[in-house]
């Protein structure tokens, strides 16, 4: 709410530059913001794909997981239609920073808590799990 008194104060005065540049400011911190949002639902994601490799099953709440997940993200990442804040590589780079939470959390959900952070790392391809989240998202079907 600061930011937008102080652009209504300097468009009054005249001074665009500096409206400009908090018009800049006010982009960024929606952007952060809707990363913030993506990465949220991409750990979830991210944790009920991790236990769908590890156990090799699938559950009736996982998949509505993952469906509310993607839906959501989809939904977030959309500017427009046909166009996104997000590209295809910036998506992955959310997943992937969002990764080390997702499995952090898969360490006290899969296989009942059995698996330490360390071993679920040395079970799992890292890169196959963000591929597959990736391409979940992106793909149009659910």
């Amino acid at each position: 709410m600061e930011e937008l008194l102080e652009l209504k104060d300097r468009l009054l005065h005249g001074d665009i530059p500096s409206a400009i540049a908090i018009v800049e400011d006010l982009e960024e911190m929606g952007r952060k913001a809707i990363v913030r949002v993506i990465r949220s639902y991409g750990v979830v994601l991210l944790v009920h794909l991790i236990k769908q490799d590890i156990e090799d099953r699938t559950t009736k709440s996982g998949d509505v997981s993952i469906r509310n997940s993607i839906l959501e993200i989809r939904s977030e990442n959309q500017r427009s239609p046909g166009s996104f804040y997000l590209s295809s590589p910036e998506l992955r780079q959310v997943l992937v920073d969002a990764y080390q939470r997702a499995i952090n959390q898969a360490s006290l959900e899969v296989a009942g808590g059995d698996y330490t952070v360390r071993e679920l790392e040395q079970r799992l391809d890292r890169d196959k799990i963000i591929d597959r989240a990736l391409d979940l998202i992106t793909n149009d079907t659910l």
